[in-house]
């Protein structure tokens, strides 16, 4: 009789450690702190252009905008970048000088740190679920150097009734929760 109750025991506790596994192998993140600074949140930010690497069409913008708006609603001031229309246009993502202009921008209005980064993965995968899959970099750059003084990269995947927006949202709000504490 003891060994059947140790069994069922030890299967409850391995059962529970593969669902934690398989629950946490939805999302992955890495966060660096690059050059050992500490970040002011109260300085002068901006959220500069996030270039996208994916097939989506305008998937910078998106994750751009859900940055704004996450780093706003922590109390960081963001100086807003300009929207000029041509940051990412339908299918034309390739824009060499796009990082340079913006951060001679970010120069010119004496802004101290600035955001980008890049959008790896944004779309449902193929299949019968059609699972919501988003991957994210995003970097911290001290505008005065130029120098990336913090990083942070994750991707996550949702279930099949998640929408990829709030895929995307969850994984900026981990990331970048770090800015704004």
């Amino acid at each position: 009789m003891k060994t059947t109750r140790q069994y069922e025991r030890w299967a409850g506790l391995l059962g529970g450690v593969c669902i934690a596994l398989a629950l946490n192998a939805c999302a992955v993140v890495d966060r660096s702190d690059t050059a050992g600074a500490t970040l002011d949140k109260n300085a002068s930010w901006t959220v500069l252009p996030i270039a996208n690497r994916t097939e989506t069409p305008q998937a910078g913008l998106r994750a751009s905008a859900i940055a704004q708006s996450l780093l706003t609603s922590g109390g960081v001031a963001l100086t807003r970048y300009p929207d000029t229309g041509d940051e990412e246009t339908l299918f034309d993502t390739a824009k060499p000088d796009i990082d340079t202009k913006a951060l001679a921008w970010a120069r010119s209005q004496n802004v101290r740190y600035a955001l980008t980064g890049t959008v790896t993965e944004w779309r449902y995968k193929v299949g019968v679920d059609g699972e919501p899959a988003v991957g994210l970099t995003f970097d911290v750059v001290d505008v005065a150097s130029g120098k990336v003084v913090w990083s942070a990269a994750g991707s996550r995947t949702g279930w099949s009734r998640d929408a990829l927006s709030g895929v995307a949202q969850k994984l900026e709000k981990e990331l970048l929760g770090a800015l704004t504490k």
